[in-house]
């Protein structure tokens, strides 16, 4: 055969569908948050109202989690060649972009409350960060233990929830026996800032994903030099690599074989081996003879 045109190499690994754990972080989360929500209104506090809905945009991701984990896993079919890892970064989007329109909101409102001071009952803040500790701590605790991406994601953000109520629990009861009107409301824009922050990066993330860039823990010049110090190569035309989902990762690679190189099934071999980690995701191999013109654009 003139070349090796197109040659996959698979070694797909499925994500494990959303277990118990998720499961239960998300009726957990959004049970909560109904109960945080009613209580910031009896509170009139603007910091639980403003972790309600955090913990509802929370709800939000571990059901879409917990769902779109099944779906991502579905073998690829003549509707999604490459599969359906890409309904993860769906949710993203759509989680961290409804967390950025409630968080802008919610500063608005913290704007306005330290303008205009009102009080607010501390021991039913006290009493409803007490609580909140421990749901999210009970929720961490079931999902920190997962494997999949979603869990591992999940369970760092529900850390990071069960941190933010530890520091509602310090100021109400700072305001428990001091007179500190403003601290409510300082303390619903600093979680709406630090919420606003972190979706405004998460949306960067995605956004890069789906603009197939490199990955940021893959350097292509490490991997060009490798695949070309392998025996039989003369020159790595085309190298490209991207990510379906952030974690799952697709190569495709065109290489000029060196006059009399014998190519084949040994050289495709060899030429995964130098690939390393990636090798064990989605690759696609094109062998080109010595003087075979590339179907791909040269890359250098």
């Amino acid at each position: 055969m003139a070349h090796e045109h197109c040659d996959h190499s698979h070694n797909h690994s499925h994500p494990t569908p959303a277990g118990r754990g998720l499961a239960l972080a998300f009726f957990l989360n959004i049970s909560f948050a109904v109960v945080e929500l009613v209580g910031g209104l009896l509170t009139n506090s603007v910091a639980i109202l403003s972790d309600a809905l955090h913990d509802f945009g929370d709800a939000s991701a571990l059901g879409l989690a917990w769902y779109l984990e099944r779906v991502s896993s579905k073998k690829a079919d003549s509707a999604f060649s490459y599969g359906y890892r890409r309904y993860s970064l769906l949710s993203a989007v759509i989680t961290s972009t409804v967390l950025i329109c409630g968080s802008l909101f919610m500063a608005w409102r913290a704007v306005d409350r330290l303008i205009h001071p009102e009080s607010v009952n501390a021991q039913g803040m006290l009493l409803l960060s007490i609580l909140g500790i421990l749901v999210n701590g009970l929720a961490f605790k079931f999902t920190h233990h997962g494997h999949s991406h979603n869990e591992k994601a999940v369970s760092l953000h529900l850390l990071e929830d069960v941190l933010g109520w530890v520091v509602v629990l310090i100021a109400s009861i700072v305001m428990m026996f001091v007179e500190v009107s403003w601290l409510d409301p300082a303390l619903s824009l600093a979680i709406s800032s630090y919420i606003l922050w972190g979706s405004v990066k998460r949306i960067r993330e995605t956004s890069l994903v789906f603009l197939q860039r490199v990955p940021t823990d893959i350097d292509l010049s490490s991997v060009r030099n490798a695949l070309q110090k392998v025996a039989g190569v003369e020159r790595v035309l085309d190298l490209h690599v991207w990510s379906t989902d952030g974690q799952q990762n697709i190569v495709t690679l065109s290489v000029r074989m060196k006059l009399g190189s014998p190519g084949g099934a040994a050289l495709r071999a060899s030429l995964t081996e130098a690939l390393g980690p990636l090798a064990h995701h989605h690759v696609t191999i094109e062998l080109l003879e010595a003087n075979e013109p590339s179907l791909g654009c040269e890359s250098t």
